[in-house]
């Protein structure tokens, strides 16, 4: 002969009670993890220049590290988007390295910045080592936001939501 479960005062059964307890579990364990940051690599970018830029320098700045090619037609149309956030939100600390990937000619990586006079750093990535760091890249363009205490805040893979991009820059340069 079965019995009723037992009621609790406010009506629920110690099965509801135990499913509802479960449920706040993993809403709690999906809150947390959201809230965990990723720390960006350290790298040391080299610029067409020579200068040595590394991710534990830029710290305190809002950074955009975005891998990219000469021979990627969406890098190339990405690029005027690019230059225009860059110029929109360098007066305000943005910091913007162009990195090219490890396959990239390095005459048609600087025949590239000087024609569209990018305005903004310009790596190569001549090992491969950067692109590793970061997750293993491999995908062009793949952006990466980079906060003011060297968290990644959002990875693009692809051309990004230009809109959507401004809004994230505007906060964390005002965080």
């Amino acid at each position: 002969m079965s019995r009723p479960l037992p009621r609790r005062s406010s009506g629920l059964t110690i099965i509801q009670t135990m499913f509802l307890l479960a449920i706040l579990g993993v809403v709690l364990f999906f809150a947390l993890s959201l809230l965990k940051k990723e720390a960006a690599p350290a790298v040391t970018f080299k610029t067409l220049s020579g200068e040595q830029i590394s991710t534990d320098s830029l710290r305190g700045k809002v950074v955009l590290v975005n891998f990219w090619a000469t021979s990627c037609s969406s890098c190339v149309r990405e690029m005027p988007e690019m230059v225009e956030t860059y110029q929109k939100f360098r007066e305000r600390g943005l910091e913007f390295i162009a990195v090219a990937m490890e396959y990239d000619q390095p005459a048609y990586v600087q025949n590239f910045a000087q024609a569209r006079a990018l305005p903004f750093k310009v790596a190569l990535d001549a090992d491969g080592q950067a692109a590793k760091s970061f997750g293993d890249v491999k995908l062009t363009p793949t952006t990466f936001l980079i906060d003011k205490e060297g968290n990644i805040l959002k990875r693009y893979v692809g051309i990004p939501e230009f809109s959507s991009l401004h809004q994230l820059l505007e906060q964390a340069l005002t965080a």
